[in-house]
């Protein structure tokens, strides 16, 4: 026995309230589709049996017509011959076969009203039916999406990832380290060359002074 005991549950079916009550709602809309789809099949297979019926009584009726015409028009020619016997015999006959069309004609009609209920009701499933599976579109969606969102807040709050950016941050600390001293380098550079040149100048300067200081105390010994 399926999820449904009648067709009419299906179709009446109120499917986001059946969803809530559930336990794993994806497994619940793929078995509510699956009924779905059986019961359509059967639906289907009913709707042929009863035009199949249909036409038979069709058949049937447009024979029996043609009996009563038929022994109408001998009772007529009875009566334009002046046979009454044979006339009213022919109306007997004809009226028989009346009788069999009245059945005929009301087993069309209990055929007709069930093949529409049946047509009826198979629209109402096939709208549910679409329903279903525009609903089962969408819980595969979220899920995929809560699956992916879920990974992904798994990997931003991993220990792993914490540790590997953690060590990225020692290890740029360590390379501004590293940039800190080749630019203190190029200062301290800088600044021995410029002192270095400066001496140099004095140094001359000295020399100068103290070979004039050397040439006066000469002239004046000289003197």
């Amino acid at each position: 026995m399926g999820m449904f005991s009648r067709m009419s549950d299906i179709i009446q079916s109120n499917i986001n309230a059946m969803l809530d009550k559930a336990e794993d709602p994806e497994k619940v809309i793929r078995l509510i589709i699956q009924e779905m789809e059986e019961t359509m099949v059967e639906m289907r297979s009913v709707a042929a049996k009863y035009i199949a019926e249909q036409k038979y009584l069709d058949r049937q009726a447009a024979t029996l017509q043609k009996d009563i015409d038929n022994w109408m028009a001998k009772a007529e020619l009875a009566m334009d011959k002046g046979k009454d016997d044979l006339a009213r015999a022919a109306l007997v006959q004809k009226n028989s076969y009346v009788e069999k069309l009245d059945v005929i004609e009301s087993q069309k009609t209990q055929v007709s009203d069930m093949l529409t209920s049946v047509q009826e009701d198979t629209q109402r499933l096939h709208a549910k039916l679409a329903e279903a599976r525009q609903k089962q579109k969408s819980l595969v969606a979220r899920k995929d999406n809560a699956s992916v969102r879920l990974k992904a807040r798994g990997v931003t709050h991993s220990t792993q990832v914490e540790n590997a950016m953690a060590r990225m941050d020692s290890y740029e600390q360590r390379i501004e380290h590293l940039e800190a001293q080749v630019d203190a380098y190029d200062v301290v550079g800088s600044s021995s060359s410029a002192t270095s040149l400066e001496d140099e100048f004095k140094a001359l300067e000295t020399n100068d002074v103290i070979e004039e200081e050397l040439a006066a105390l000469k002239k004046k010994r000289a003197a």
